[in-house]
This record gives C-alpha cells, sequence and structure tokens, in this order.
C-alpha cells in the first residue's frame, strides 16, 4: 500500500502561486511544476504541464512523451499571445505503475528524492547553472547555496529550445519503507538536505504530517518563494 500527502503554499514574500501539482493514486501519477515568467504567465504554464501530463499518460503515453508534449503545448501557447516574460516551468514527475516500481522524470530544478533505510538521496538531478559550476569543481556544493546565481534553470519547458530539451529520468525499486519526495525549488531554497532527511525520518509523524513540517520549515527558513512538496511513502 502506497499512502502519501501533498501541500502548496504561496510563501511570505510571493503574492501569487507559480507552483501546481497533481497527486492521484488511482492513475498513478504525482508531479510537482514551478512556474516562471510571473502571475499571467508562470501559473498559465504550470497548469498547462500539469494538465498535459494528466491526459498523456491517461492515454497511455510514456513519461518522458507526455513533458515532451507538454513542451510543445506551453511552446504553442505562447507563441500566440504577446508578453514581455518567458512563460516556462521546471517539472519533476512519478509514475507508480505498481506497488514495487517506480520512474520518474524532470526537467529544471524541481526534485526528486528517495529515502530508504533512512537515507535520503536526490535522484534527480537539477539542471541549473551552479550544478554546471559544481560539476566543473568551480565550486562546492555548500557554495551553492548561497551562490547569487543559484536560481538561474538551464532547462525549462515552454523556455529551452526543443531540440536542446532534455527530459531525464530513471527508474527505480520501491520495497516496503521507500519514501519519495517531489518538491519545488521553494523547499530546498530554504531547508537542506539534512533537515529534510530528519523529517521523513520520524516515524511518529503521518506523511501529510511530514509534508506539513516540510512546509512549515520552509517558511521558518524565510518562505522566499512558493513551495510545493508531495511525499509517497510504501509501508
Amino acid at each position: 500500500m502506497i499512502e502519501f500527502g501533498h501541500c502548496t503554499h504561496v510563501g511570505l514574500r510571493r503574492e501569487h502561486n507559480e507552483d501546481t501539482y497533481y497527486a492521484d493514486a488511482e492513475l498513478g501519477l504525482w508531479l510537482v511544476a514551478d512556474g516562471m515568467g510571473g502571475h499571467e504567465n508562470g501559473e498559465v504554464a504550470s497548469a498547462i504541464a500539469r494538465d498535459t501530463l494528466i491526459r498523456e499518460t491517461q492515454s497511455g503515453q510514456t513519461l518522458v512523451r507526455a513533458i515532451q508534449i507538454a513542451d510543445e503545448e506551453i511552446i504553442k501557447l505562447s507563441s500566440n499571445r504577446p508578453q514581455a516574460l518567458p512563460m516556462g516551468t521546471t517539472i519533476a514527475a512519478l509514475r507508480v505503475p505498481n506497488e514495487d516500481e517506480f520512474e520518474v522524470a524532470w526537467v529544471g530544478d524541481s526534485r526528486a528524492y528517495a529515502m530508504e533505510d533512512g537515507v535520503l538521496k536526490q535522484i534527480s538531478h537539477d539542471h541549473s547553472y551552479v550544478r554546471e559550476l559544481i560539476e566543473q569543481g568551480a565550486i562546492t556544493p555548500e557554495q551553492a547555496r548561497s551562490h547569487p546565481h543559484r536560481n538561474v534553470v538551464t532547462q525549462a519547458l515552454g523556455v529551452t529550445d526543443p531540440q536542446s530539451l532534455r527530459v531525464e529520468s530513471l527508474k527505480g525499486k520501491m520495497s516496503p519503507g521507500t519514501q519519495i519526495l517531489l518538491c519545488s525549488d521553494g523547499l530546498t531554497e530554504e531547508v537542506d538536505d539534512s533537515h529534510i532527511g530528519q523529517i521523513l525520518q520520524r516515524t511518529d509523524l503521518s506523511v501529510q504530517e511530514c509534508v506539513d513540517h516540510l512546509i512549515v520549515a520552509a517558511l521558518d527558513g524565510g518562505g522566499s518563494d512558493n513551495v510545493t512538496a508531495i511525499l509517497l511513502r510504501r509501508k
């Protein structure tokens, strides 16, 4: 059996929530999308991504192809409306075809984590400027947390040239006790991985209570952005 909890919050410094999410055990689809481009653009882009993934997943498309189609849909709408800001979104999506397996796919810096045997590991890889600097050895992961360009993404739906868009994915096993977290960078900007892990390790909390604690931790950390989290746990 798989339990899940979910929540989104506008944060403490934004007027609008450009994040969106979807959680559906029957369809076996969970996703977090973090829109960019302002109220009339970011919210629209993340909603298009969400609705397209739902539609395409229901029609039998693979997760990666569904995300590619979402990119096409955002670009199509964006090209038909005048706007000063780009319309884009990051995304982290999860499919659970059965209780024993999962697949995650992502674009941008919305993240997927897995916790097994009490150990938290980021299983997605940020498409971001600071990650490229880390891989080049120019900065450390600790320095990346305070880097002035830490929020710059190198891939996003609706913004990246479709020929250059990289939809990455991986598959894994869901053994009893496995937890999977999807979140926007509004969480990881304010809460480091060790703190996230401490919350997920708490056996006295339900899945929804863990999510609620994550949101509170992000707000306590400054709440500088919209924050969204979905947590799954296999019993």
